[in-house]
């Protein structure tokens, strides 16, 4: 028997879900993230949400509570949670209040309540702590865990690693889309985390809090923020970018090579621009878009992305690599997107 072991990773992902925790269980019951009580199954390795959780819906406070039991009892299972912060997390934190519904407000007990909530309370507060506007997922564990740095920092344990034969064997995730012309793609995701970062906690710092808008005039982004996190909030920032989505494939395998080797990636996935049929694939897979407008305020179908990869010894020598990313349906058949092989030479990894 060959002494060296198989690895194995399984990944889920889910776009937008806007306030809906009963579509929400369904997919992540569907997909083996949680059982019927809603409880994780330890049957997924990594649960990624691409953000958008709040606004269209009523069911804020009750999605990020669960998504917040489901982080912890993932921990104690070896399993983790990736969350992402939308443009609606962040205009709720900018006080744009075009998307909240009436009914939401009112399970906050009062609009101050609910402003107190996404700007310095419980909501922001969790935000700030487990939440960033970009993520690495690499596919092996010898690349590091979530959110390894691309490229490495040179004392990094990973450096090797990422540079041998399991180099960009890893997803990006974000909620718009990594736009080629965004200058802070390295070190990729630290670099656009720590912009998240300051920027959130300028926003947070306001005091006193502008009032919402509407009614209220639009309160913009606070007094110092500078052009990277001006940036960062605009058109082909991470949060906003829908070029993946809505330009022609030929144009976007053009230049979708550029953008995954500066990230260290094999496929970027992202939500926000909804397709209400079925998640899109681009470029052979490398470009996944998967808001299918699960929210019961878009009516699209209930889906989930999910990433099976293996690496196991091949008895004459060397690895093989597989990655099989599906799309899964609640109510349509499951469609295969990418089915990759591919043999490393060699008994070493590093």
């Amino acid at each position: 028997m060959d002494p060296r072991p198989k690895f194995k990773r399984r990944i889920v992902a889910v776009g937008d879900i806007h306030g809906d925790l009963l579509n929400t269980h369904r997919i992540l019951q569907m997909a083996r993230v949680v059982d019927e009580d809603g409880l994780w199954t330890g049957e997924v390795d990594v649960f990624v949400q691409t953000g958008d959780i709040i606004d269209r819906g009523d069911d804020t406070i009750a999605l990020y509570e669960w998504l917040e039991e489901l982080r912890e009892q993932a921990h104690g299972m070896g399993g983790t949670v990736v969350s992402l912060l939308g443009n609606h997390e962040w205009m709720n934190a900018i006080g744009d209040w075009r998307y909240v519904f009436p009914s939401e407000i009112e399970t906050f007990g009062s609009i101050s309540a609910r402003q107190k909530a996404v700007t310095t309370g419980w909501l922001a507060d969790i935000w700030a702590s487990n939440y960033t506007t970009a993520a690495r997922l690499p596919l092996h564990g010898l690349l590091g865990p979530p959110n390894t740095d691309y490229p490495p920092p040179e004392d990094s344990q990973y450096v090797r690693a990422n540079a041998g034969p399991l180099s960009h064997a890893a997803f990006s995730f974000v909620h718009g889309g990594l736009a080629p012309s965004y200058p802070n793609l390295q070190p990729f995701p630290s670099a656009i985390n720590n912009i998240s970062a300051s920027l959130l906690h300028k926003l947070r710092s306001r005091d006193p809090q502008p009032p919402p808008h509407p009614p209220h005039a639009y309160p913009g982004l606070p007094v110092g923020t500078t052009r990277e996190e001006a940036r960062l909030y605009g058109s082909d920032g991470p949060l906003w970018y829908r070029g993946w989505a809505e330009e022609s494939e030929a144009k976007v395998c053009a230049k979708v090579n550029q953008v995954l080797e500066k990230t260290g990636t094999r496929r970027m996935v992202m939500g926000h621009t909804p397709n209400l049929h079925s998640i899109v694939a681009k470029c052979g897979g490398k470009v996944l878009i998967i808001d299918t407008g699960i929210s019961h305020a878009y009516g699209g179908v209930l889906s989930a992305l999910s990433v099976e990869y293996t690496l196991e010894p091949v008895s004459s020598g060397g690895w093989r690599e597989q990655e099989v990313v599906k799309a899964l349906y609640a109510d349509q058949d499951d469609e295969l997107l990418v089915h990759a092989t591919r043999d490393l030479a060699g008994n070493e990894l590093l």
